[in-house]
């Protein structure tokens, strides 16, 4: 397909040309009918002076030897005249006209004038002027008809001559003005060759979107690519990091039903705790897809509030049974009535993920506590591991970061945790504990489920 500006180029050289091609047929006919005119006017002038300089006697008019106009009296000058009566019979002719066609007889009435361009026997161009004149000669007028002709050779090589001169000027002219819109267009289009480089650079991974400053025409363009562009990142990184987070939430899962299988002396309760954790794990993924599916972290505005207590329970038999050669004792000092007004698996991810944190890492005791303090509802986990440093803490909240890299695990727990705890409007806090290792704590308004998106979803 040809190229935008080939395009372009090709309608203004066709513009142009018909452009030319006008302006030169209209400069050509002014010329023509200005110079046709003036001469036709000088042919009058001429009739006139052969009008003034006639005399009449008995046998008609008589002309003088010697004319005003000295081409007259030239044979082959240009210009020539002759005088018919009114039967069309030469009365008298100028020297020049001896042996030339023209002008041949025309019949006027007295006061009637008449112009012609004429082609003569010899092939040759005339304008013929004709003036008719009735003469008050004897006893009665007598009519006659003054003709002066002029050869049209000189100018028909006139006009031929400012055709050629036309042409020449008005085609250099084209040229250079297709030159200057060549280079116009080049200046013009060069933001549409940035913004193709730097799609190529995206493309190849050299750059992630476009940076470059353009004109307002072509920024509405960039903002749009951009804006696709930011899009098809989140969405990519949305879809990794839900893939995941379905890896972490299926982890405890299948830890719980892998213990259950080895314990052969209760064979009943194995299949209870088996049958339990596969239904756990069918809602973990029902949950993962359907936030996948809606982008952003989950949130509530009209869920019903979920008890606390009740899911960390549920959540602290389920990783005892994980950790169950550690002998972790856990204490629990969340109030029955503490209540969240959230989605029940938005608040088991995040118990879940720091829970499974702290039984990973403590020696032998976790803390888990539940409060309202000044509008703010906290929920703290402590536990009497190596705990983590202030210099740590930050960076171990990212996706994929490892306080060791020799004890097993995804190194996305605290990231999942601290999103979907941003998502209710709190935050997460890593803080000293008093049992001597990490002390988690979550901090959410008492109005959370109001403040986050509402979301139709699975709830695991």
């Amino acid at each position: 397909m040809m190229s935008l500006r080939a395009r372009v180029v090709a309608s203004a050289a066709a513009v142009l040309a018909v452009f030319i091609v006008l302006t030169s047929l209209a400069l050509e006919n002014a010329f023509r009918d200005t110079a046709q005119s003036a001469r036709e006017e000088r042919l009058l002038a001429q009739i006139f002076l052969l009008m003034a300089a006639a005399e009449a006697d008995h046998d008609g008019l008589v002309f003088p030897e010697t004319l005003a106009e000295a081409r007259f009296s030239l044979p082959g000058s240009g210009l020539y005249a002759r005088v018919f009566d009114s039967t069309d019979r030469l009365v008298w002719e100028s020297n020049s006209a001896v042996g030339v066609p023209e002008p041949s007889p025309m019949s006027l009435t007295a006061g009637e004038r008449r112009l012609e361009r004429r082609t003569g026997s010899d092939a040759l161009s005339y304008l013929v002027e004709a003036f008719g004149v009735s003469w008050a000669t004897g006893e009665a007028p007598r009519d006659y008809v003054f003709m002066v002709a002029e050869d049209m050779t000189a100018f028909d090589a006139e006009v031929a001559r400012l055709r050629a001169s036309l042409a020449g000027w008005l085609g250099a002219t084209a040229l250079l003005t297709l030159a200057a819109l060549v280079f116009i267009l080049a200046w013009g289009l060069r933001p549409l060759r940035r913004v193709a480089s730097e799609v190529a650079a995206i493309e190849s991974g050299d750059q992630a979107k476009i940076l470059g400053a353009y004109p307002r025409e072509i920024r509405a363009l960039t903002d749009n690519l951009n804006g696709l562009l930011a899009h098809e990142q989140a969405r990519q990184t949305r879809l990794d990091n839900a893939l995941g987070d379905l890896a972490h939430s299926l982890k405890t899962p299948l830890a719980v039903i892998r213990g259950a299988l080895g314990d052969v002396a209760t064979p009943n309760a194995a299949a209870t705790i088996v049958e339990e954790q596969l239904a756990r794990m069918n809602r973990i993924i029902a949950y993962q897809l359907q936030r996948a599916r809606t982008g952003a972290l989950p949130g509530a505005t009209l869920t019903p509030p979920v008890q606390i207590r009740r899911v960390t329970e549920r959540l602290i038999e389920s990783l005892s049974k994980v950790y169950r050669h550690k002998g972790v004792a856990v204490t629990l000092s969340v109030p029955q009535e503490l209540q969240l007004p959230a989605v029940e698996g938005d608040l088991m991810e995040m118990l879940g993920n720091l829970l499974d944190n702290a039984f990973k890492w403590c020696r032998s005791q976790v803390h888990v506590l539940g409060r309202v303090d000044t509008g703010a509802l906290i929920l703290a986990i402590e536990d009497d591991g190596p705990g983590i440093s202030p210099q740590d803490a930050v960076g171990l909240q990212a996706r994929g970061a490892r306080a060791d890299e020799a004890v097993p695990g995804h190194g996305i727990g605290l990231a999942v945790a601290r999103e979907i705890c941003a998502a209710y409007g709190g935050r997460l806090s890593i803080e000293d504990s008093a049992l001597g290792g990490a002390r988690l704590c979550l901090y959410l308004p008492t109005g959370a489920g109001r403040a986050a998106q509402q979301r139709n979803r699975a709830r695991p």
